[in-house]
């Protein structure tokens, strides 16, 4: 008999447990969102560009290809630019067929061949002395590089920037909670949880193509304006006022 209550009681206590914690009544909550953008001038360029090759036989055109970028990474240390801020951004190699002739459809395929090779070799370049974008792009073109990628803006203290959009969007939260608590005649009690978004750097207008014909000294490169974006969510527990 004292086993038999013994597990009675046991297996009561869940049901006990799970009724007591229906009972419990639910903290009321406000919960606000708000989005800051701080703008910020970029300090720092990124310029990719690179050369192909094509050729028949892989080595020659891996030589080939090799031979034209020591060309233009001399240029670049002719510029004084450290090789730190230098990056190889891809390298590839791809083979070319031959288009394959017209074949019976119940025909075995034909095993592809190669004709030859293209290699591709592509640096990134951080410039940090603006002004001197456009006389780097046109001297590494001269040193032979034929493919230009473009070039983006960026920020060498971005964290900065962040926290400063951070610290906006937390304010302009708490001021909208202090808005809404007092249209519904509640207070705030305390934060309960706050969570920051994603942040995204982008340019503020959409970057034109540049023009390479001609002198690209020439050609006007304006960085315009970076936004730095930050989002903070904060969950208010309320009581009534």
């Amino acid at each position: 008999m004292r086993i038999v209550w013994l597990l009675a009681l046991l297996l009561g206590l869940p049901a006990v447990t799970q009724a007591h914690d229906e009972t419990r009544p639910e903290t009321p909550t406000l919960t606000v969102s708000e989005t800051a953008t701080v703008p910020h001038a970029p300090d720092t360029a990124f310029v990719t560009f690179g050369m192909e090759t094509p050729g028949k036989s892989l080595a020659e055109t891996q030589r080939q290809n090799s031979a034209g970028m020591s060309k233009v990474m001399d240029r670049l240390r002719d510029l004084r630019i450290d090789k730190e801020l230098i990056q190889t951004s891809s390298f590839t190699v791809s083979p070319q067929y031959r288009l394959p002739p017209n074949r019976p459809t119940d025909a075995p395929p034909a095993t592809p061949e190669i004709i030859g090779y293209v290699v591709s070799n592509v640096v990134t370049v951080e410039i940090r002395v603006l002004d001197r974008v456009g006389a780097v792009i046109e001297e590494v073109l001269k040193a032979g590089a034929n493919s230009f990628q473009g070039l983006h803006w960026g920020l060498r203290d971005e964290r900065s920037v962040r926290l400063e959009a951070l610290k906006q969007a937390a304010a302009k939260a708490r001021e909208k909670a202090a808005v809404l608590s007092k249209a519904l005649h509640v207070k705030l009690v305390r934060v309960l949880s706050a969570n920051e978004g994603g942040h995204m750097v982008r340019p503020a207008a959409p970057m034109a193509h540049m023009a390479m014909e001609g002198s690209v000294r020439d050609v006007q490169i304006s960085p315009g304006e970076l936004k730095v974006e930050a989002s903070v969510t904060l969950i208010y527990e309320i009581a009534p006022n």
